[in-house]
């Protein structure tokens, strides 16, 4: 008898693989620590050359079961919330914190969609997910990737940042050499899009456009079309704490821009390893939709 899985729990299957066989640990240089050899997490954000903070680092998903195991920030409950809690209440402009399944998880009345996006979710729901683009070892769109268990490289240069993603070997470049945003005619569309940054103060802006038509902005299929935009502000708070708000902006799906946010936190003293997704993979044929 055929074993039949859900893509959700296949994607993550996939994801959690190669946590258990990660590159040898090297302790990583000029780096702050403790006498007994733990890095500072705590200590000030490091500065690049330029003056900027730097954000290079191998960065883990905090608080949504990533290699780090479960977080959250100061007072959060041990593994997140319970399941089938209510959004916890943020204190005014603080965006609801996305997660790897429902990215519209933290707002009352859900993503404010379209009524046909409200539908093909429905739809998405409904067949399982089976379709997600993870499940079938296609890229993922930025979103996925930012809230995916996997880590993530952030390799900073002064007129480029690269964003090396293990999961699915995805490779982002983010230009900040002040070129400007092209129009949306001029773009290729990519599951990636096509992204220029530029600081304010100690936070980096990014925004992308150019993505494709068929985006999924999480598991269960929250969709992003072609006339989508995403502004990121990437904020480095401490030494090992990455903050992202990221706005997304799609009048062809939303009715207005809604804002979440990811936090990750810093991997030291380890690198990425290499992911190859449909090595010896067996669960596409067993997906199963109703």
């Amino acid at each position: 008898m055929k074993r039949l899985l859900n893509p959700f729990a296949a994607a993550i299957m996939l994801a959690v693989l190669p946590i258990a066989a990660q590159w040898p640990n090297y302790p990583a240089k000029a780096v702050p620590r403790e006498p007994d050899g733990k890095v500072k997490l705590d200590a000030p954000a490091p500065k690049a050359p330029d003056g900027h903070p730097d954000l290079s680092g191998i960065w883990d998903l905090r608080g949504t079961g990533g290699r780090g195991g479960p977080g959250g920030g100061p007072g959060a409950p041990k593994g997140g919330p319970p399941k089938g809690a209510p959004p916890a209440e943020l204190p005014p402009g603080t965006p609801p914190n996305a997660t790897f399944k429902n990215i519209g998880s933290g707002f009352k009345e859900g993503l404010p969609m379209l009524p046909w996006a409200a539908d093909l979710l429905k739809a998405r729901r409904s067949e399982n997910s089976k379709d997600n683009p993870d499940a079938h070892c296609l890229p993922l769109g930025l979103m996925q990737l930012h809230m995916h268990p996997q880590p993530r490289k952030i390799i900073q240069t002064p007129g480029l940042i690269v964003m090396l993603y293990e999961a699915q070997g995805g490779i982002r470049q983010i230009f900040t050499d002040g070129r400007p945003l092209p129009k949306a005619e001029d773009v290729q569309p990519w599951w990636y899009g096509y992204s220029i940054g530029h600081w304010e103060d100690d936070t980096l802006v990014v925004e992308t456009i150019g993505f494709r038509d068929d985006v999924w902005l999480d598991i269960d299929g929250s969709p992003l079309t072609e006339s989508g935009k995403m502004t990121e502000r990437m904020k480095r708070l401490n030494y090992g704490t990455l903050q992202t708000d990221v706005t997304i902006e799609d009048p062809k799906a939303y009715t207005k821009p809604f804002t979440v946010r990811v936090t990750h936190r810093l991997l030291p003293d380890t690198d990425l390893i290499e992911f190859i997704c449909q090595e010896n993979d067996r669960s596409g044929p067993h997906l199963v939709g109703k």
